[in-house]
């Protein structure tokens, strides 16, 4: 995929933030610290386009993306971060419900695990929500270059199990591994929009 041209567009903090435009969106889900912004930045081809911290639960928005003219990504607050108020994680949750259930714009659901760890229930449950409403999706194992080979074999033969048979990319944002592939199903999300 050329990348002729991405930018920032907004964050949105409720719903009436939300971006007023019929173009395609792909949305990125997944815990806090899972590598979302890294995941984006390394798909764009940008060291910091989308903003990356070493500190989990930073993202308190849906922030939009333009690319190429074309379609949006939309980064979605991470969950399961204990270290924020529970109203806090109340209200993350609570627009990220309401984007994913309302937004007639997505195209397509990046559902981000790590891939040095088994899914967790959250994981669980954010899968089960997806499949159950037939939102188009992926699921992509970040931090692949952190596994051997045979441990990464390992993790997504466990991880495909766990999630009844959904197939899952293993992604390096170090590497680039998995990019072409992940491209692929963006592509082919934004065409049958």
């Amino acid at each position: 995929m050329k990348i002729t041209s991405a930018e920032f567009v907004k964050s949105a903090f409720e719903r009436a933030h939300w971006l007023q435009d019929v173009r395609p969106e792909i949305s990125f889900l997944g815990r806090s610290n899972v590598g979302k912004s890294s995941l984006i930045n390394s798909l764009l081809l940008r060291k910091s386009l989308a903003r990356t911290s070493n500190t989990p639960g930073r993202t308190q928005s849906i922030n939009f993306f333009l690319i190429n003219d074309k379609f949006y990504f939309a980064d979605l607050p991470g969950y399961g971060y204990a270290r924020v108020s529970k109203s806090m994680r109340a209200d993350w949750g609570e627009m990220a419900r309401e984007y994913l259930d309302d937004r007639k714009e997505l195209a397509l659901c990046i559902q981000l695990i790590d891939s040095r760890h088994p899914p967790t229930p959250l994981d669980l449950q954010l899968n089960e929500w997806v499949v159950h409403n037939e939102k188009p999706r992926i699921i992509v194992a970040t931090k692949a270059d952190k596994l051997s080979n045979n441990e990464l074999r390992k993790a997504m033969a466990t991880t495909e199990k766990i999630l009844n048979g959904a197939k899952v990319i293993p992604y390096s944002a170090t590497t680039g591994r998995g990019r072409e592939e992940v491209w692929s199903a963006i592509l082919s999300a934004v065409e049958n929009y």
